[in-house]
């Protein structure tokens, strides 16, 4: 599992369908015809994220940092990670060798993919 894989779960991302998968399952053994695609709410992540920053012990600012944003998800926030990240998104190769240019491209990137699975993001955070 990669690093956004972990960000998606610790935001929630997923775990609607498991309820849905769940509650599908038995209508689909009596009437696999009948089964209907169930709607999925999108995650309301800034909702997320400010529960879990007001009951931080440090002040993050996850709305613009890359590195907060992952301290407040109790990941390794460390070049390392950052940087494994930052491969597993696609950052180009002219962003990897300056973790300022990086980081930024790494945070608006993370908000936009948690926008194109289904997150609420507003749009002056992307």
């Amino acid at each position: 599992m990669g690093i956004f894989s972990n960000i998606l779960a610790k935001l929630g991302f997923g775990d609607e369908k498991k309820e849905v998968a769940a509650e599908a399952a038995p209508a689909a053994v009596e009437a696999p015809a009948a089964a209907a695609p169930v709607a999925i709410s999108a995650v309301d992540v800034v909702a997320r994220l400010e529960a879990l920053a007001a009951g931080h012990a440090e002040k993050l600012n996850w709305k613009t940092s890359i590195v907060d944003l992952m301290k407040l998800l109790g990941l390794d926030s460390s070049l390392a990670a950052r940087k494994e990240l930052a491969s597993e998104l696609g950052c180009p190769a002219e962003k990897m060798g300056d973790s300022a240019q990086m980081n930024m491209w790494l945070h608006k990137t993370v908000l936009q993919k948690l926008a194109d699975n289904g997150g609420n993001i507003p749009a002056e955070l992307l």
